[in-house]
């Protein structure tokens, strides 16, 4: 699978992962489409490396079509589209006075993090199909979801952050399976720790990094953006990965808290 020339749709690839991967792989010749809400950030990317921003809700369905369309639009043959538009939320089932976790939040969980993966992955995969295959084996495109090390031992208060994360670990060999039938192959990562601008706004953000860092393996440190970036290429890059999840975590293993 060649990057040169071809389009790609990259949700949340205004910042952190998305915008990392959304870099890389305009370096490598994709025309990138974002598709995000930050409507001022996107814009701004989308000029400096002359790709194309949708302000985009990944969970509702008109606008994602109108992503996906934008990507069709550019010219370039729709090959790629990756997931990593997803927010986070810490509530425990019961909390400490004894309330049950909120339904509204949880729900809302779901909706972005799984329903909205599925909706670009699914519109997504329906516009990959009608391009040309590129090879013999008749492969047309690649999708690449981002769950999260959480989807596997979510930790005190993820609930519903890990049931929406290992929902996409549950799709990706079903949909692998349902897209090998237009040459469309689907692989998910889960990262661990990675060093996001979301972890840097406190006054105390370095101690608090020397904690998340604490139960990491090797190297002992966050993950880099542009490590995951590069890790979603190789994934494209590499036509025989199909129906995987990779964990990419220097090692961690989630404790309860």
């Amino acid at each position: 699978m060649d990057l040169n020339g071809a389009a790609a749709i990259i949700s949340g690839g205004a910042s952190g992962l998305g915008e990392a991967t959304v870099r890389d792989l305009a370096a490598h010749g994709a025309t990138v489409v974002i598709a995000d809400l930050n409507e001022e950030r996107g814009k701004s990317l989308a000029d400096e490396l002359g790709g194309v921003f949708v302000k985009t809700d990944v969970s509702d369905e008109e606008q994602v079509q109108a992503a996906v369309d934008a990507a069709v639009a550019t010219g370039r043959p729709l090959r790629v589209v990756v997931n990593s538009a997803g927010i986070g939320w810490a509530s425990r089932t019961v909390g400490r006075d004894g309330s049950p976790h909120d339904l509204a939040s949880y729900r809302k969980v779901i909706e972005v993090n799984l329903i909205g993966t599925f909706n670009l992955m699914r519109i997504g995969a329906a516009a990959i199909a009608k391009t040309e295959p590129v090879d013999a084996d008749g492969q047309r495109g690649v999708v690449i979801n981002t769950a999260s090390v959480a989807a596997l031992e979510g930790q005190t208060g993820q609930v519903a952050y890990s049931a929406s994360k290992g929902g996409i670990v549950g799709m990706t060999v079903p949909a692998a399976r349902d897209l090998a039938a237009v040459g469309v192959r689907v692989n998910t990562i889960c990262p661990g720790i990675i060093d996001t601008p979301i972890y840097g706004f406190s006054a105390n953000a370095e101690e608090f990094k020397a904690k998340l860092i604490a139960p990491v393996v090797f190297p002992k440190r966050m993950g880099q953006a542009s490590e995951f970036a590069h890790l979603v290429r190789s994934l494209i890059e590499n036509d025989y990965m199909n129906a995987e999840t990779i964990r990419f975590d220097g090692g961690i293993r989630f404790q309860p808290k």
